[in-house]
């Protein structure tokens, strides 16, 4: 699948920059083009692989380059003030070469939070192709105002993309790590789990074909509809034999190693589809119910079994209850065999209904605390309003 990713704020544009590295390791050709927009000059800065030329400062008249100090506000006010700048930038963009538009941003700062829906709403009115979101959810412990950040974009964001894709902090973040440390590999969780995803299908001249392909128009399908999505993935390592043949973990217990066992080979892959699908999703959520789903198993040829394949897809139907679940392979010559899961259309998101209510909770508070601010204000000066004469 060909993207155009445009990475709104800082979180959004270190995701993307990150994305760009993953395509140049992996020679995945998933990003067409990657642009980068910013209030903050220092953000822009910091990123490696991005071409200059596509990296958009906005709002320099408002804040001089120094950013909407997590006013997602403001960083609405002024993505729809400068848009014209953003598309400037879009313009330089093939479009007739991409598939779809992916729009990046953390939902709990202000750049990308207030930002990203706007220039989403901007694209679909545009452009005929699907125009995507990737949102990712603040810690729990990073504070109230990003938590009520997040719960407006959120609601905003979700509305104006034909499919909101969101990683949850929350979820990934280790206890005792740096926050740098931390969000290094969040960043690159966030970029395997959908380079996988976005990749399949994508050959090469020379290269195997798969035999049950995935191409973007599985996954353009699996995502129409709205709404919410999250993704699954696991992964088992492929180990070198001391002979020079691959020989796998998927072989053992298969009581010899001059060949792949077929039915131990369905087993370990029906087991792969079930962690990807029963471990941690980038969202979590409870999956029965999801409208939608794709499996995607990557790997060596060798090792991708059509019967594991097919027993893995009608498992996932069965468990999501959904009639639309696809599936297929991506041979790709690396030393592991993953699964990759999209879940698409779901509902039962605990997470996403906590994230509303505190955020409720924080807006009540700091319209009580501002109450409280404007009242002791006046009583600090009121004693002295009957003797003193003000200015003006």
């Amino acid at each position: 699948m060909k993207l155009a990713m445009i990475g709104f704020g800082q979180a959004g544009g270190k995701i993307v920059d990150r994305f760009l590295d993953y395509d140049d390791r992996t020679n995945s050709g998933i990003v067409r083009a990657a642009i980068a927009v910013n209030t903050a000059k220092a953000d822009l800065i910091g990123l490696t692989n991005i071409p200059q030329e596509n990296r958009v400062l906005i709002g320099q008249a408002r804040v001089k380059g120094h950013g909407v100090g997590a006013d997602n506000e403001l960083g609405a006010e002024v993505a729809e003030e400068d848009i014209d700048e953003v598309q400037n930038a879009i313009d330089a963009i093939p479009t007739h070469e991409v598939d779809a538009f992916l729009v990046v941003a953390g939902m709990g700062g202000g750049t990308g939070s207030g930002g990203a829906p706007v220039l989403a709403k901007h694209l679909k009115r545009i452009y005929t192709i699907p125009v995507y979101g990737l949102g990712v959810l603040p810690g729990t412990d990073e504070g109230g105002i990003y938590t009520l950040n997040a719960a407006r974009s959120f609601q905003t964001f979700v509305r104006e993309v034909d499919n909101l894709m969101v990683f949850d902090n929350d979820s990934w973040r280790q206890t005792g790590e740096s926050v740098e440390g931390g969000y290094e590999q969040i960043n690159e969780e966030i970029v395997r789990r959908f380079g996988v995803l976005f990749g399949a299908g994508e050959v090469q001249a020379g290269e195997e074909v798969a035999e049950s392909v995935v191409d973007s128009s599985e996954i353009i399908n699996t995502l129409s509809g709205g709404g919410v999505s999250t993704v699954g993935y696991a992964s088992e390592e492929v180990e070198l034999a001391t002979g020079g043949g691959l020989l796998s973990r998927f072989t053992s217990g298969s009581g010899g190693d001059d060949g792949l066992d077929a039915a131990n080979t369905t087993n370990r892959i029906t087991s792969l589809v079930r962690k990807a699908a029963l471990g941690r999703l980038t969202l979590p959520c409870e999956i029965e119910g999801a409208e939608r789903a794709l499996l995607v198993l990557s790997g060596p040829s060798e090792y991708l079994n059509r019967k594991g394949i097919e027993r893995g897809r009608k498992w996932l139907e069965e468990e999501t209850g959904s009639m639309e679940v696809r599936g297929g392979d991506y041979p790709r010559n690396v030393p592991e065999v993953s699964s990759a899961i999209l879940l698409a259309g779901v509902t039962n998101v605990p997470r996403i209904k906590r994230l509303q209510q505190v955020a409720i909770e924080a807006q009540d508070n700091m319209e009580d605390i501002q109450a409280e601010s404007d009242q002791n204000l006046e009583s600090l000066v009121e004693d002295d309003e009957d003797e003193l004469e003000p200015l003006f």
